[in-house]
């Protein structure tokens, strides 16, 4: 949740406002797009470890907070779906910049910052290498790593193939869950957007 927040905050922001540094702030996001994560796994782990947070939930969380490609989305998602001239209507209203962010920016953003949720959501769910880099403490494993740690000792014997594929099925539902109840949010905006034209 705190992941999307930011990304919508910084994509609305990036996509609604011109400022100082602006244009370079976004091309040094989507620079980090184009970056794969396996390149900054070994410097966000030395970056931790001088602040002895790695070994911690908090080493695994913390670099999954600020996502470039979710701030990329809500900026592109911003242009195009808040218009300015509500923006300036709510102004002339008195509201600062701040409601027009919360009361029309998010509203209007909803469609983008479900799917950000969503991959946001998917991406730290099934992360394997950064807490395969983080973590040496088996007690914190997440369920992709304990998944893999338990073919590792037998070397894949067939009896844990069993156990491995029900750990697999639980892993799935949580995600299938959570793409169920939010897909509402997407049906809205085809039906809105079908209505528009």
């Amino acid at each position: 949740m705190l992941s999307t927040a930011i990304a919508g905050a910084a994509g609305y922001a990036l996509g609604k406002y011109v400022f100082t540094g602006s244009r370079v702030i976004f091309r040094i996001i989507v620079a980090a797009v184009l970056l794969p994560q396996v390149l900054l796994a070994v410097p966000q782990y030395l970056l931790l470890a001088k602040f002895g947070m790695t070994n911690s939930y908090e080493s695994v969380i913390l670099p999954q907070l600020v996502s470039p490609f979710a701030i990329y989305l809500c900026k592109i998602y911003a242009e195009a779906a808040v218009p300015d001239e509500l923006m300036e209507a709510v102004r002339i209203d008195g509201g600062g910049e701040f409601r027009i962010f919360w009361s029309v920016g998010s509203r209007l953003m909803l469609p983008a910052l479900v799917t950000v949720l969503l991959l946001q959501f998917i991406g730290i769910w099934n992360n394997f290498l950064l807490p395969f880099v983080m973590l040496s403490n088996s007690s914190l494993y997440p369920l992709t790593l304990g998944l893999y740690g338990m073919l590792m000792p037998t070397g894949g014997q067939p009896n844990q193939y069993s156990l491995v594929i029900g750990g697999v099925f639980l892993a799935i539902v949580p995600l299938a869950i959570l793409f169920l109840s939010l897909q509402r949010f997407w049906r809205i905006e085809l039906i809105s957007g079908g209505v528009k034209g």
